[in-house]
């Protein structure tokens, strides 16, 4: 049997914060006779960004202070959210036999137990307030509660973050040309001093994106393979083509920054670009533990679509739709195929052919359109849809991870489209 420590962080890198919290398990392991087993983000952080320090030094630095074993969370980080990535790492647990989870907050279990409440009864765990102290905490245990899971959880009284930071240390060492400064020792073990020190003089930190990747896919792919992509909606793509061409990484961030994005979702954005990560590839992930239980119902894919056809064609206004639909579980019966009408010219209606594939994209004046090639030429028209099927697929191809396909079929006039929701 093992017990869980720092689950909440990407130790990057351990500093005395994570110290403290790795040996207050220690205790508790030592109390119970079971091991201190830190899980440890791959790949990218929580927050969807490369790591500073590689895994293996994060691994290294933690065993360092006392932990037993470190195993790892992968793949995780570039594909999802918050609300999805967290279920999936504690069932993980769970299945691995943990049987006490352990984490640093700056407010009290009791308070936390408080907050989670709401999103337990509603089994709902996206959007979690920006002003929740500790949401991240806050998240960890109602997801407990929404699995049933019987981990035992315990809080230690969080160090000042002013102070441990992680993304302050990382900082300061890249601000003075990577060199550990004294303040900086002052909130690490020496033992991270001494493997910091060694990864800085190797060049393996930081961890870099692969920007080359990046700039090429948003310099060269067309709105029907940009719409493939996880987490861009059809207004970030019209940015992104409108803008380029992209030679630095702050030009990348000013797109998303006009398109509303936040930090988080630009991260997670960037990434998926960065790995090339479909929105099929998401979503095939999500229905694999919607299957095991894992996701909760109101996260589920087919949810979320039927979401999106209800405020589509509610009469209520799209936020009360919204609000309406999630607080009271209301069941509608999605459509999952449209087709839709095309304007084609004579000659292009001449060489179109049923069964073609098409890509489906939102055109720079906000239309729902499609593009195929036939005879080697390449086909561009707008669909034509119900107001209400167009406001439908337009939610659904902002929903950031379903897909939509389409393929050409014969009509009684001309062609249509068969649109393929998921």
């Amino acid at each position: 049997m093992l017990i869980l420590i720092g689950i909440s962080a990407d130790f990057d890198p351990v500093h005395k914060g994570h110290e403290k919290l790795i040996k207050e398990a220690r205790k508790l392991a030592d109390e119970k006779n079971k091991k201190v087993v830190v899980y440890l983000n791959k790949g990218f952080s929580a927050n969807h960004a490369p790591f500073f320090a590689s895994f293996e030094a994060r691994k290294e630095m933690a065993l360092a202070l006392g932990a037993d074993e470190v195993r790892c969370f992968e793949g995780l980080h570039h594909r999802l959210v918050l609300s999805y990535s967290v279920p999936i790492r504690l069932q993980q647990m769970i299945d691995d036999g943990v049987t006490d989870y352990i984490t640093s907050a700056s407010i009290s279990l009791d308070e936390i137990k408080s907050k989670a409440q709401k999103f337990i009864d509603e089994g709902n765990f996206v959007g979690m307030p920006k002003h929740y102290t500790n949401r991240n905490e806050i998240r960890w245990y109602a997801i407990n509660q929404f699995l049933g899971s019987k981990l035992e959880y315990h809080v230690v009284k969080e160090l000042n973050k002013d102070k441990y930071s992680g993304r302050l240390i990382r900082q300061s060492i890249i601000d003075n040309d990577m060199t550990i400064t004294d303040d900086v020792k002052k909130v690490l073990p020496k033992s991270t001093v001494d493997i910091l020190q060694r990864e800085i003089d190797a060049e393996n930190i930081p961890e870099e994106r692969n920007w080359d990747d990046i700039y090429k896919r948003m310099n060269t792919y067309s709105r029907g393979n940009l719409e493939k992509i996880a987490y861009l909606n059809g207004n970030t793509i019209n940015e992104i083509i409108k803008k380029r061409v992209y030679r630095d990484p702050e030009s990348i961030w000013a797109v998303f920054r006009r398109s509303n994005y936040g930090p988080v979702m630009t991260r997670l954005a960037i990434s998926a670009i960065e790995m090339d990560v479909t929105k099929k590839e998401v979503m095939d992930l999500m229905k694999s533990y919607e299957s095991k239980g894992v996701i909760p119902d109101n996260q589920k894919v087919q949810r979320v679509i039927d979401r999106a056809w209800y405020v589509a064609s509610s009469d209520l206004d799209a936020r009360e739709a919204n609000e309406k639909f999630r607080s009271e579980f209301i069941e509608v019966d999605a459509p999952l195929k449209l087709e839709a009408g095309l304007n084609l010219t004579k000659f292009e209606t001449k060489i179109t052919k049923e069964g073609i594939n098409t890509d489906l994209y939102v055109d720079k004046k906000g239309k729902i359109s499609v593009q195929f090639k036939s005879e080697g030429k390449k086909i561009k028209t707008n669909l034509r849809l119900p107001a209400v099927e167009v406001t439908y697929l337009r939610y659904i191809m902002d929903a950031h991870f379903i897909p939509v396909s389409g393929s050409i079929k014969k009509a009684k006039k001309g062609f249509k489209v068969e649109v393929v929701i998921g």
